[in-house]
This record gives structure tokens, C-alpha cells and sequence, in this order.
């Protein structure tokens, strides 16, 4: 699936059965909430902190996947193609870091 498809799905997907998006504000604070949950994840199961059994059975795709289902929505709602908005941002990052990662004696 492309994004730009991924993007269709989420909207008919909201329409369908979510009745209508949630105002962006609204929106914005989810996605705090879903990348909560994957930075406790990542804390805890790849971190120095001790993992929680009832943390023990998240899924760390599901939770990555509710961030961008999120982020989805909220593009649609401000009217940005992320796949475009993706190809100007990689094109961004390689004109300006071209070098700069393979000069950094810290990745070395």
C-alpha cells in the first residue's frame, strides 16, 4: 500500500465508521497518547527499564501502527499528501546531510 493509498483507506475507514475526524487539537493530543505508549515500549523492553508483565503483551507494530493512523488523519484534516511532503523531506535531509553522517566520528 502507498502512503497516498494508506491515506485514502484511513478516510473512508473514518467516514465509514468513525462518523468524522476528531478536531486536530483533539488529534494532536492522541497522537501524544499513542507515541506515549511506544516510547513505554521502547523504555522497557529495549531500555534500561524493567518491563512490566502487564506491559508484556503490547505489541510494538499495533502501537507503531496507531501512531500512524493518527498522523494519517491528521494530514487529511490540514490537506497535506504525505507522500509528497516524505520525498521533499528525504530530498531535504540528503542535500543537507550528505556528508555530515559519514564525517561524524561518534557513528564511527
Amino acid at each position: 500500500m502507498t502512503i497516498h493509498e494508506a491515506q485514502q483507506k484511513v478516510d473512508t475507514w473514518i467516514k465509514q465508521y468513525g462518523v468524522r475526524y476528531f478536531n486536530e487539537l483533539t488529534n494532536t493530543a492522541i497522537l501524544m497518547e499513542e507515541v506515549g505508549e511506544v516510547a513505554r515500549i521502547m523504555a522497557r523492553r529495549y531500555g534500561e527499564q524493567s518491563e512490566k508483565e502487564s506491559d508484556k503483551g503490547k505489541n510494538l507494530a499495533d502501537e507503531l501502527a496507531d501512531v500512524m493512523f493518527v498522523l494519517i488523519c491528521l494530514a487529511n484534516q490540514t490537506g497535506i499528501n504525505l507522500e509528497e511532503a516524505l520525498v521533499k523531506n528525504l530530498d531535504k535531509k540528503t542535500n543537507r546531510d550528505t556528508d555530515r553522517h559519514h564525517n561524524n566520528e561518534k557513528l564511527k
